[in-house]
């Protein structure tokens, strides 16, 4: 009879130890492989995003969060920029600039302010529907579009930024006009509006109720002045853009002083580039102008070293679970001695009873195996959708 097919039984009856052993030596074994997928994965995804010819501006603070925010969204509520600085970068002839303000959200995804100059720096086609063209409307990426299972023509509520909005701002129910082609970007992730939508959303701008008209305006008049209407706190400020209200829309304060979280900023020539980070270098401007790719590097670098101190501990992990399983398997063969006397005692030699402990750790570390191998096929699979999870 096969040694085999007998230590397959034995470890059949003794199923639960069993799984235990091959569960611990499979986790075990899959835990450095799925660390460094991750960080290939990583470096991979991050590496593509910054190999680009724009820079980012922003105020002075953390690179990583400006970068992270301006090239992958990530959500956060840092210092912002005017429209002002924008238009001094423009006007130096050396670059042209694409505002960006990422601070709300919409389903879950990251709502995305920007022109429709980023969508041709990033060479995005819409593959349903139509591209931005006016105020409350938003155009899909497409993992968002199918999470949200949303077309072009539905509509789509943005989140409130808190239970209590001191700024009087109300959340937009925006039109979809479009859904993007697939680039397996952070773009594929985000709700893109037009950078006057996201200032409604901030607050700065909104629409009224026509307090011209008598018949809608009666219950929100205070009194009439000549040809000025005062309004009550009652007045409605609209949640959506429509072709009726779309002219009554406004915004408070000069342009200039409008806000955006960052900038893309892309210089004509690498003579530009050089002229451009030399005056931000030298604090000539209050901001900062980083590069995406050095930025990514810097984090990287970073990663590697925590990835290294995580093999290590792993390392010793899988150390001490390796003599444990020795440890398991001494306590068995001790556990098993009368088992082990009956099968010399009906002729069976030393050299078998070896095979048959052999056959068994074989199976076990055959099963092991394919769990591994599962579970690292199931990683590879899933890498690009974690690390986009986390990156939202």
């Amino acid at each position: 009879m096969s040694a085999f097919y007998l230590a397959y039984r034995y470890l059949a009856f003794h199923r639960v130890r069993t799984a235990i052993l091959v569960l611990t030596i499979a986790i075990i074994a899959f835990l450095p492989v799925a660390l460094r997928l991750l960080v290939d994965a990583s470096a991979e995804r991050l590496a593509a995003r910054a190999d680009d010819d724009a820079m980012v501006l922003g105020q002075p603070g953390s690179g990583v969060d400006l970068v992270m925010g301006s090239l992958y969204f990530t959500t956060g509520d840092i210092e912002r920029i005017t429209m002002a600085d924008l238009d001094a970068v423009d006007d130096t002839r050396l670059a042209w600039t694409i505002p960006l303000l990422v601070r709300h959200r919409a389903g879950g995804f990251p709502i995305v302010g920007t022109t429709l100059d980023y969508f041709d720096h990033r060479n995005l086609t819409v593959r349903e529907g139509r591209e931005l063209r006016l105020l409350g409307e938003c155009v899909l990426g497409a993992r968002a579009a199918a999470a949200l299972d949303l077309a072009a023509g539905d509509r789509l509520m943005s989140e409130p930024q808190g239970t209590f909005d001191l700024a009087g701002a109300y959340p937009l129910r925006m039109t979809v006009v479009g859904v993007l082609a697939p680039t397996d970007t952070p773009d594929d992730d985000a709700v893109f509006v037009d950078v006057a939508t996201t200032w409604i959303l901030d607050g700065h701008g909104h629409g009224h109720q026509d307090l011209e008209n008598q018949a809608t305006s009666g219950a929100v008049t205070l009194r009439r002045d000549g040809q000025r209407v005062i309004a009550n706190a009652a007045i409605v400020e609209y949640q959506e853009v429509t072709a009726d209200n779309l002219e009554s829309f406004h915004f408070h304060g000069d342009a200039g002083a409008l806000t955006v979280t960052s900038a893309l900023v892309v210089p004509e020539d690498d003579r530009a580039r050089t002229i451009l980070r030399g005056r931000y270098a030298s604090g000539e401007a209050e901001l900062q102008l980083v590069r995406p790719d050095e930025v990514v590097d810097e984090l990287m670098t970073r990663i590697f070293r925590l990835e290294a101190i995580a093999t290590a501990m792993l390392a010793v992990a899988g150390a001490a679970t390796l003599l444990a399983l020795i440890l398991v398997f001494t306590l068995s063969l001790r556990l098993r001695e009368d088992e082990l006397v009956t099968n010399r005692r009906m002729g069976a030699a030393r050299f078998t009873t070896a095979r048959l402990l052999a056959a068994e750790l074989v199976l076990i570390l055959v099963a092991s195996a394919v769990i591994t191998a599962t579970l690292t096929g199931i990683a590879v699979a899933q890498s690009d959708a974690f690390l986009a999870l986390m990156l939202r």
